[in-house]
């Protein structure tokens, strides 16, 4: 007799193909480690399913069951996907790193394509040495995706993240931004001090904790004061005096130093009230004087 096994917010279901006496507590055959306790106490063989709706696999992340007038059918995400059991009144397919699937840890099959190991999702860059590179793949077809300056993709969120909380090898902060932060002492390191770059006057280091940098950066038209420890324009860090000659012209600089004052807006209420007119027929008696 073929079992399936069909997760349900903490009680497992056990729901069997052929017709079998309802209501006869039965320890399941090879029931699931994670399930084992709750099968055993409470687990009921029945030939109906618990409710209508869609249902985890207890063992397979990406397998579900649609339950309808009392048939069981057996349904798989696309290949990449895994099955969202919030509620069982929603089919719904979602990426891993939106779902945990600790206690079901089974997948199909992949089937790989060119820079996608699974037809759908997000995966790390073919070379690692590309920190801030990954592919976006869509029923096997890729495409490249690059973080912003300064960040990593995350394998375990799917996003971009700081180099020190993606924890990638060879992506770490030191391999990303080829610096280290000075030691210093605990106390200053509790400020997060900051470091300009020996690179780039527009852009920063801000050492967290003394010790992991992050690399920021000023906006158009500033750099970073390495003394007074914050941006500045430009033109008035002697070191990066000419940081933008080649980028911006002295009228464009100037424009950005001193941009024009808004206009005040009117203090006054205007009334959008239309004027009454005269009703016909009818005289409007003016006030005596």
């Amino acid at each position: 007799m073929k079992q399936v096994f069909i997760t349900k917010k903490g009680h497992t279901e056990i729901l069997a193909s052929s017709a079998v006496p309802k209501n006869v507590k039965r320890k399941p055959a090879n029931p699931p480690a994670h399930a084992a306790a709750d099968a055993e106490r409470d687990a009921e063989i029945t030939n109906s399913c618990p409710d209508d709706g869609f249902f985890a696999d207890a063992e397979q992340c990406d397998k579900y069951y649609e339950c309808r007038n009392g048939k069981i059918i057996e349904k798989l995400c696309p290949d990449g996907m895994v099955f969202n059991d919030y509620s069982p009144e929603e089919e719904k397919c979602d990426l891993p790193f939106n779902i945990d699937c600790s206690q079901r840890p089974k997948l199909q099959e992949p089937i790989p394509a060119e820079h996608c190991p699974r037809q759908n999702g997000y995966f790390s860059h073919s070379d690692p040495k590309e920190c801030g590179k990954f592919y976006y793949c869509v029923d096997g077809k890729f495409n490249m995706i690059t973080c912003p300056d300064g960040l990593v993709y995350n394998e375990k969120t799917g996003i971009c993240t700081w180099a020190d909380e993606a924890k990638k090898k060879g992506c770490g902060a030191a391999d990303v931004f080829q610096f280290d932060c000075p030691p210093v002492n605990e106390t200053f390191g509790l400020t997060h001090p900051r470091y300009a770059d020996p690179e780039d006057c527009q852009f920063f280091y801000v050492c967290i904790n003394g010790n992991t940098p992050r690399r920021s950066g000023c906006k158009l038209g500033q750099a970073f004061d390495d003394v007074s420890k914050k941006c500045e324009w430009a033109r008035k860090v002697p070191e990066c005096a000419d940081w933008y000659k080649d980028q911006l012209t002295d009228a464009e600089l100037d424009a950005l130093e001193n941009p024009p004052t808004p206009k005040p807006k009117p203090t006054g209420t205007v009334s959008r009230r239309k004027p009454q007119r005269p009703v016909k027929g009818k005289q409007i008696e003016a006030d005596e004087e």
